[in-house]
């Protein structure tokens, strides 16, 4: 049984609390703010950039699957290494500002944008941000929420996270039919939001205790220091890889609606329909998971992955791809959070940082292979490819992870 490292006793932000359970604490909220407006300015740019590359750049779908598989496996990568110095800093909050104004300082490169490269460079920089501030913000998140609402807490901050999704794609397309299509002077806007997240962090935030064990030396976390995270972070790590896998850019969402016919001014509604299905879900999935075992979550997220990819390979109109791609958010709101709450319960605080960095590791080649493939698979033989594919490999890892059958009593809130 996986105990919880005394993770009780990590101080929270000083907020009141309400007889019986605690209050979710201000950090929390300010985080999920942060995440708000940061990811309505990506996201904003990101639902128009895949048709952007295609239609007005000439960039092939293989392209497209390179540069979002470099882009976002980058990113994920990248949260190893900010995890891990997060860790041996005992800090988290000035890396999480570092990788917050990265991102923000290089919003203005999109529209500046001319050419494939220009773009795979801010993208790439973009996502370099990202993986900057991932790790250390998940392993805050955790210090500041109190032990039994982990899943709330970190289920609040990917609703409000995907609520900045959905805000970016309707702007997007707000802005396109009032600016006559003129998709550089749209970009422009998603400045005005990065700016805001970075201040918010800097005033809404406050840096908890350091986890560092008082009176022990600091070193650098090492290689043969992994194991001592313990196999359940490990199979965390493992189950995360797979379904990572299975699930490629979401690019390759917004070209199938396009493929499907959906005017280019309208393209950012398959972000706003995904992210708000995965705003709806993401916070009841963390409630749940504070109060019911996580393995029948786990099989539901997987379970609608397949049906998800199965109708966006069979779909034959617009309005079934945006039923697909709804069902692909319901996923996403089933299994992020849960994932992250479970790899918090299990992992020690002095090493919170490293594993969750471990964990983006793993997903980031996993990712990096899974769009390439996509691509390929669309190249050669169409939509349906891609996503039959998709559905195989999830049901492949479903059933290595009912048949493996683990002693999962770290998947329980226990």
């Amino acid at each position: 049984m996986v105990h919880r490292h005394d993770m009780a006793d990590i101080p929270s932000s000083p907020v009141p609390s309400s007889p019986g359970r605690p209050a979710i604490p201000q950090g929390i909220w300010a985080l999920g703010l942060v995440s708000l407006c940061m990811d309505m300015s990506s996201e904003l740019i990101h639902s128009l950039l895949p048709v952007y590359m295609v239609t007005v750049l000439g960039a092939s779908l293989l392209s497209v699957g390179l540069i979002e598989g470099v882009a976002e496996a980058t990113s994920l990568l990248t949260k190893m290494f900010s995890g891990v110095l997060s860790d041996y800093l005992g800090k988290r909050k000035l890396l999480t500002v570092i990788g917050y104004g990265l991102a923000a300082v290089t919003k203005p490169l999109f529209p500046l944008a001319s050419s494939l490269t220009t773009v795979f460079l801010a993208r790439f920089l973009d996502r370099v941000g990202k993986g900057i501030r991932g790790a250390p913000r998940d392993a805050l998140i955790g210090e500041l929420a109190p032990p039994n609402l982990r899943g709330t807490c970190y289920g609040l901050r990917q609703s409000l996270d995907t609520v900045g999704a959905f805000l970016g794609p309707l702007m997007a397309m707000g802005l396109m039919v009032l600016l006559a299509n003129d998709i550089r002077t749209v970009l422009w806007v998603a400045v005005i939001p990065a700016v805001l997240a970075v201040f918010l962090l800097l005033v809404g935030v406050q840096e908890p205790q350091s986890t560092h064990p008082v009176g022990v030396p600091r070193k650098v976390i090492r290689f043969f220091d992994l194991p001592r995270m313990g196999p359940a972070v490990w199979w965390i790590v493992l189950l995360g890889g797979l379904l990572t896998l299975a699930r490629f850019s979401e690019a390759f969402l917004v070209l199938r609606a396009e493929h499907a016919g959906l005017p280019v001014a309208f393209i950012p509604m398959v972000m706003v329909v995904m992210s708000v299905t995965y705003a709806v879900s993401a916070y009841p999935a963390g409630w749940l998971a504070d109060r019911m075992s996580r393995r029948p979550l786990l099989v539901a997220g997987c379970l609608v992955l397949i049906m998800a990819d199965a109708t966006l390979a069979v779909a034959s109109d617009v309005a079934m791809v945006l039923v697909g791609v709804g069902l692909w958010g319901i996923h996403m709101g089933l299994t992020q959070g849960l994932l992250a709450t479970l790899l918090a319960d299990a992992s020690r605080p002095e090493l919170r940082g490293s594993a969750f960095g471990v964990f983006s590791f793993v997903s980031g080649g996993a990712l990096f292979l899974a769009s390439m493939l996509a691509g390929f698979l669309w190249d050669q033989f169409g939509p349906s490819a891609t996503f039959l594919a998709g559905a195989a490999l999830t049901a492949l890892a479903l059933f290595g992870f009912v048949v493996h059958n683990p002693d999962l009593h770290h998947l329980k809130n226990e």
